[in-house]
């Protein structure tokens, strides 16, 4: 059966010969449409992917208020706006336009960006930045560069490696990677969170017992290791492991050997081990919780996962990849954050780390009524919260400000007299801006 479904770009405007060749030529049919029109000519048939583009180069008033409504009406219809030099960005009706935008665009039009930006709303987006032979790792913030070298170091190595790190910064993760890596990996790999066993039964469950050994042991059981003989066991919390555990486990990593509950013979076993907990286990030592010859057998190649709140370079691009995921798995109308939201994403501390941005992400996929996930979606008022004497009206005329001043920098190549051309300011006032809203211009390319 032929797939019919069209790419469209509802342009509320007048877009140039050259604007509708270069989207026909990317596969985006472009339809010109009224905004003061009954219905505002925004029409959507059931497979289509379409984005509406807010062309204000020559808008008059009653054209912004006509946008801004149709904004509200539709929004679960991605929005892009269009400016030109002389359009007031500082102007209440402008800044609604803006507000209710995607991304900003500014004439002359970079027309690769555009492209770029109706991919991603399509979800063509270019692939993430993942490293190939590192399976599950994303992200290229220099902490996460730091892991993935660590990794690479590690995996063919066979000995034992202690990760570390807050709860939910992907300690199973790491352990995975360094199987999948190393010459192990067509063998099992076994992972045990240590608290979750009964204390009664993490002996059994380990190491395995005989049948008779103690009271329900009805047959010969197989323990972790043991199944996972020539391939990897990752220990997750390996602080909470009770002394007698322990103790077979040191066992283990000293002469390779395991005896199951309710037997004196010994079983040569290969395997390697990896460890992780998010306690302080030479503290643990200190207090005698947990054995120090234990602890060095476990430490011998050591890794930390950082917190989210080290990664804030990763946190966007986490959160699209967390989107886009679930989109496919279930209807969702949120394709993008908005800026304010995106914002917030950077600046939230993350004390739940990777976990806790997953399930924010999720959650704001379900409740969002539109096309843009906002601050409220992802329950962060608080973290864009006004400070004293600011209105919420002034933060949002704040992220407008910045946002358009971003735009047209990138529009203009960072070419700050051209930027401050198009915005009628003078090259001191862009300056300013930058410094206003902590942007980077050598950060920004």
């Amino acid at each position: 059966m032929t797939d019919t479904s069209i790419r469209c770009v509802v342009w509320f405007g007048e877009p140039t010969s050259i604007e509708r060749t270069r989207l026909a030529q990317a596969g985006w049919h472009t339809r010109v449409a009224d905004a003061s029109a009954s219905g505002g000519g925004v029409g959507i048939r059931r497979g289509d992917t379409v984005v509406a583009m807010a062309d204000v180069r020559k808008a008059d008033m009653e054209t912004l208020l006509s946008i801004a409504r149709l904004m509200a009406d539709h929004p679960r219809i991605p929005w892009l706006a269009l400016l030109s030099s002389d359009t007031p960005v500082q102007a209440p009706e402008v800044e609604r336009v803006l507000r209710a935008s995607i991304d900003f665009f500014t004439a002359p039009i970079d027309l690769q960006r555009l492209i770029e930006t109706l991919g991603t709303l399509a979800g063509n987006a270019p692939p993430p930045i993942v490293h190939a032979d590192v399976p599950g790792i994303t992200g290229n913030s220099p902490a996460m560069m730091a892991v993935v070298a660590s990794l690479r170091k590690y995996a063919p190595v066979d000995l034992p490696v202690l990760i570390t790190g807050e709860t939910g910064t992907g300690k199973e993760v790491a352990a995975r990677a360094l199987h999948t890596l190393s010459p192990r990996r067509n063998h099992p790999f076994a992972a045990i969170n240590c608290g979750a066993l009964p204390a009664n039964l993490v002996q059994s469950e380990l190491f395995g017992h005989e049948r008779g050994s103690f009271t329900g042991a009805n047959a010969r059981r197989v323990g972790h290791f043991e199944a996972a003989a020539g391939g990897t066991v990752f220990l997750d919390e390996v602080g909470d492991l009770p002394p007698d555990a322990q103790i077979s486990l040191l066992r283990l990593l000293q002469e390779g050997t395991l005896e199951r509950v309710g037997s004196t013979q010994s079983i040569k076993l290969d395997v390697r081990v990896l460890a992780a907990t998010h306690v302080d286990l030479e503290k643990a030592v200190a207090q005698g919780r947990f054995r120090e010859d234990l602890y060095y057998r476990l430490n011998v190649l050591r890794l930390r996962m950082p917190g989210l709140r080290e990664r804030a370079d990763d946190v966007l691009q986490l959160a699209q990849i967390f989107l886009d995921s679930f989109r496919k798995q279930h209807d969702s109308h949120a394709r993008t954050f908005s800026a304010l939201a995106r914002k917030a994403l950077k600046d939230f501390a993350w004390p739940g780390n990777v976990r806790e941005l997953l399930n924010r992400v999720q959650r704001a996929a379900v409740v969002a009524e539109g096309a843009q996930i906002s601050v409220a979606d992802l329950d962060l008022e608080d973290v864009i919260a006004p400070r004293a004497g600011h209105s919420s009206l002034g933060l949002m005329r704040t992220s407008a400000e910045r946002d358009a001043v971003m735009a047209c920098l990138r529009e203009s190549r960072f070419n700050i007299s051209e930027c401050a051309r198009r915005l009628k300011v003078s090259r001191v006032t862009i300056y300013r801006l930058c410094k206003k809203h902590q942007l980077v211009l050598e950060d920004l390319h």
